[in-house]
């Protein structure tokens, strides 16, 4: 059975190591793989949106398992969801819900049942004492009723539409990745609601690039904006940051406008 992580712990500390020991002990023959330990920390959109680009990938079954979770400790729920390919666990904060967003839930519960959590438990570290141990049973086959009772719906954190605007599409910049690309929430439909002209993205009222098939089809160094692999339009710069060089965080707005 596979099962992925997907955390805001980082590499430089042992957490994320920690959680797949306590898999490794409960289920010796589990596959851990990590989709990603470097959401920002605390940034729950930025692992919300790497969640959803990447776990179809996975094969039927698989556990995935997220935890950023800035409410560990609190009132917020953990959580499991079944649906008709995967099982998601995490914190019930609206982390998951942008993958479950196309999924067809078949169950929600809450995880409550304390004969499947590490004692002690930590009031900081549920990843290794609830999330973790759940993430293992359910590989094991256990049935998701057995964790805890059934919940009618989890939070849902809201998707930001592009809007239509009279001389463009207004989006925003939802994740940074690895290589300085600005992923946003415009995807190929948004595009194509424009009429197949030249395009430009617009950082404020500067327009910044050219909206172009690949990064080849500008010079090294100069910014460009292409579908990426995720679906959504991404500013890059060729062999650059574009994060950097245009200082963009998660949340900065932009626009695309026919080229003038």
């Amino acid at each position: 059975m596979l099962i992925t992580l997907t955390t805001d712990f980082g590499l430089h500390d042992w957490f994320a190591s920690v959680m797949q020991g306590v898999i490794a002990g409960l289920n010796k023959r589990a596959t851990v793989l990590s989709i990603t330990h470097q959401i920002a920390p605390g940034d729950i959109r930025s692992g919300a949106f790497a969640l959803a680009a990447a776990y179809r990938f996975f094969p039927k079954g698989t556990v995935h398992l997220a935890v950023v979770d800035p409410g560990v400790g609190s009132a917020r729920k953990p959580i499991a969801v079944q649906t008709s390919r995967f099982f998601f666990v995490g914190p019930d904060n609206g982390l998951l819900s942008w993958a479950l967003m196309k999924e067809k839930i078949k169950a929600i519960h809450a995880l409550e049942n304390e004969k499947y959590f590490l004692h002690p438990i930590s009031n900081t570290f549920h990843g290794r004492d609830i999330f973790a141990p759940a993430a293992a049973h359910l590989s094991l086959g256990l049935p998701i009723s057995k964790l805890g009772p059934p919940l009618k719906d989890f939070v849902h954190l809201p998707w930001p539409e592009p809007r239509r605007r009279k001389n463009g599409i207004e989006g925003e910049i939802l994740y940074l990745d690895h290589f300085g690309n600005a992923i946003t929430n415009i995807d190929s439909a948004a595009l194509e609601s424009l009429g197949g002209r030249s395009l430009c993205v617009y950082l404020g009222r500067k327009p910044r690039c050219p909206v172009c098939d690949f990064y080849q089809a500008v010079p090294s160094g100069k910014p460009i904006a292409v579908l990426g692999s995720s679906a959504f339009l991404e500013i890059a710069i060729n062999g650059g940051n574009a994060a950097k060089t245009f200082s963009l965080r998660p949340g900065d707005p932009m626009t695309v406008q026919p080229r003038r």
